[in-house]
């Protein structure tokens, strides 16, 4: 079957399957197993629903496998013996993850990408060896949070596809969603009296499960709504040491976690920091889009009139920084982007204009686009010159360590400045959003709500707060005051993110993008930098989705 007489749906899948370096011929026989819980709200609800279903598809040639909202599978059902064997020999098994970068196109992967029901039939899988099977899976949706909770699939050869799977499995899954709105009201009686027998400790408690929130008066003093996506995230890797966190309001607080039961929801106790920082009264708005340290170090470059590198992926606000590097001293740009239309003959004239007359910062934007001979050129002008200037560059081009003409005008400037990408940044996003709003719609009152918050602190963020802006700018134009909620976002940002990087996922994709720039992409050398063994690379660089 060629791509181009796959149905819409399944060749956009194939196509997310080759960008993610999957080989159709690939096997998934040793997929890497992971540790699984039994015990998990999940698996508890969707127990009885498969054992029933299992009846039904006793002796019959099919398979029902559950996955969590990790892709995990957690749980399979047969209903014979040759289809089980067939499975395993796939990799099919409990706790092997079933996503598309490691398994293409199926009815555990793409649902779960498509949060709807598919159907994938023998030649529609990506891999060779899935085509052998037919299968149907369908999303099971949290009937409180509206979060996916894992999806359902039913398997069976191709010789034995048969039209009612569809029907069958949608009626599980909502057998399924039925008793997960059964466990979510036990388990909010459950944090409510964790909430309640912890009303004698002094400090302020935030008790938050799955679409429901209990505060007491001293954590309604404290914690601003846009917090809530950041304690939920906390939720999700709780610690048992404390945590100092500083609020949408202004002030630190230390915060312990104590989860409640098994996925009920999570306990926090604030303390309020004394050496807090002042605080921001409500309805106020901290005015920084850059981290407190970066503006301090800025400051101090300003008042020495300290001549600067300021790096950072694309949108992450270069040239935000360099005018506030500037501060009330006449700013002046040059940006490396001009010289294919101004020529380099004409660029430097105007280089050396500039560093002759003006009187104040002069930045050269995008430095790493100088070719060899005007990198050099600017060097010996930062030689024999005292003009203030500033350069800015992608930290990939301007990563310490390297050789060559432009290393060599970086050295010549004493100080760097890194602007962190906005997907470091997610527990800000709330101050971010909130100043961002302000400035765009002065006076106009507009929030995010929580919800819409925890969308947003889900997404890769590729083009940062260039990005990010766009998106706000797009719902002021939609809603003229009031709540913005998940409806109000652009249509691509109205769903969390498909695969949310948990913090170690995040710190695992930027050593490994560290060390591919610093190899200039060569696998094998970034490997043996990371201490790593090559197929590990290629295996994290897949699953992380690092382009390469």
């Amino acid at each position: 079957m060629t791509e181009a007489s796959l149905r819409t749906e399944i060749a956009d899948s194939w196509r997310r399957s080759e960008r993610s370096g999957l080989d159709p011929a690939a096997g998934t026989d040793r997929l890497p197993v992971h540790d699984i819980d039994q015990d998990t709200e999940l698996v508890r609800a969707a127990r009885p629903v498969l054992d029933e279903m299992a009846r039904h598809l006793a002796d019959t040639g099919y398979c029902v496998a559950l996955a969590d909202r990790d892709c995990h599978i957690v749980a399979r059902r047969f209903g014979g013996r040759n289809v089980e064997q067939a499975l395993d020999s796939i990799g099919a098994l409990p706790g092997s993850k079933f996503d598309e970068a490691s398994t293409g196109t199926n009815a555990i992967a793409t649902p779960f990408v498509l949060r709807r029901g598919v159907a994938i039939h023998g030649a529609e899988h990506f891999l060779h060896s899935f085509k052998q099977f037919t299968c149907y899976g369908q999303p099971i949706f949290h009937p409180v949070s509206k979060q996916l909770a894992g999806v359902l699939d039913i398997t069976g050869l191709t010789k034995d596809d048969n039209p009612l799977l569809a029907p069958f499995v949608v009626r599980a899954v909502a057998d399924i969603e039925q008793r997960l709105c059964a466990s979510a009201a036990d388990g909010e009686r459950l944090l409510l009296a964790a909430f309640q027998a912890a009303q004698h400790r002094t400090s302020a408690l935030l008790a938050l499960g799955p679409g429901v929130v209990f505060a007491n008066t001293a954590a309604i003093d404290l914690v601003d709504p846009t917090d809530h996506a950041l304690f939920r995230e906390l939720a999700r890797r709780p610690s048992p040491s404390a945590k100092r966190l500083r609020l949408a309001g202004g002030t630190s607080v230390r915060v312990c976690a104590e989860p409640i039961g098994s996925e009920v929801g999570t306990l926090f106790t604030l303390t309020p920091l004394t050496e807090t920082a002042e605080a921001i009264p409500r309805g106020r708005t901290d005015t920084r889009l850059l981290p407190s340290q970066i503006e301090q170090d800025i400051a101090r470059y300003t008042r020495n009139r300290d001549r600067v590198l300021i790096a950072g992926e694309p949108g992450t606000g270069r040239s935000s920084t360099a005018a506030l590097l500037a501060g009330a001293a006449p700013l002046a740009w040059l940006p490396g982007a001009d010289l294919p239309t101004l020529g380099a003959s004409a660029w430097c004239a105007r280089l050396d204009t500039l560093i002759a007359t003006h009187p104040g910062l002069v930045v050269v934007e995008d430095v790493h686009l100088l070719p060899r001979m005007l990198a050099t050129r600017l060097s010996h002008l930062l030689d024999s010159t005292d003009a203030w200037l500033a350069l800015t560059g992608t930290p990939e081009h301007t990563e310490p360590g390297q050789t060559g003409e432009l290393a060599a005008l970086l050295a010549r400037l004493p100080h760097r400045v890194e602007l962190p990408p906005l997907r470091t940044r997610r527990a800000e996003l709330p101050a971010l959003a909130r100043t961002m709003l302000s400035t765009m719609a002065p006076g106009r009152s507009l929030r995010l709500t929580p919800s819409a918050l925890e969308i947003l602190a889900t997404q890769p963020w590729p083009g940062n707060l260039r990005e990010l802006s766009a998106v706000l700018r797009q719902c002021v134009e939609r809603r003229s005051a009031g709540d913005i909620t998940p409806r109000d976002l652009p249509p691509a940002y109205q769903q969390a993110a498909i695969h949310p990087r948990t913090g170690w996922e995040q710190a695992e994709y930027d050593a490994i993008t560290r060390a591919l720039r610093a190899a200039r992409g060569n696998k094998v050398h970034a490997a043996r930098d990371l201490g790593i063994s090559r197929s590990t690379l290629y295996n994290r660089i897949r699953t992380l989705g690092i382009n390469t």
